[in-house]
């Protein structure tokens, strides 16, 4: 079984926050496969809304943790020591403010980079050894906007205008990773969109 994790803060407030552009992409893929992405669709455990899909034989679990962004960790954890899935099955999507708006990037064993939910999962598991589909909001433009009000606005309006095909871009390399493995899915999806 392979574990997708969306990133981001529960709550409508935060719903189209540059920070939750990990639970945004995973809602707009599991609607891309024709899986449901409304409140009854999901089921709320380990701290998290849960929902399992099959697509092509393969079982996958999808995972919106609501423990708020800086304690993402307690969820994954407890979601993969219950489902007895492997770290190489894991897939963490969320916002990277090191990477231009459009630009995604899928790796490995990388550090948090300042990412709060990133940091917590690593510290929780004792290693960074672990997929994460880096999704690039970028950096405010005026440097006296602070990072942490800036990740917690919502998209400007063009990017908004860039945000369905991101995301499609985004859906399609979960997809490869899961069918074609991190490497081939990096290789096909790693780079500007």
């Amino acid at each position: 079984m392979h574990l997708i994790v969306g990133l981001g803060n529960p709550g409508a407030k935060y719903a189209m926050n540059r920070h939750n552009i990990g639970f945004i992409a995973v809602d707009v893929w599991l609607q891309s496969i024709g899986a449901g992405s409304s409140a009854s669709h999901w089921r709320s455990e380990h701290k998290a809304l849960t929902q399992k899909v099959k697509l092509d034989g393969k079982e996958i679990l999808v995972a919106k943790p609501q423990t708020y962004m800086n304690k993402s960790g307690e969820s994954v954890l407890a979601l993969m020591n219950f489902y007895k899935i492997n770290r190489a099955d894991l897939l963490v999507l969320h916002d990277e403010v090191d990477q231009g708006f459009g630009v995604m990037k899928l790796q490995f064993n990388r550090g948090h980079a300042g990412q709060n939910g990133i940091r917590n999962i690593s510290e929780l598991f004792g290693a960074a050894d672990y997929h994460r589909l880096r999704l690039g909001v970028g950096r405010p433009t005026h440097p006296e906007f602070s990072l942490g009000d800036y990740v917690l606005s919502n998209f400007a309006p063009e990017e908004l205008t860039r945000l369905p095909e991101f995301l499609e871009k985004a859906g399609s390399a979960i997809e490869s990773f899961i069918f074609d493995g991190p490497a081939k899915a990096a290789t096909k999806y790693n780079g500007q969109l």
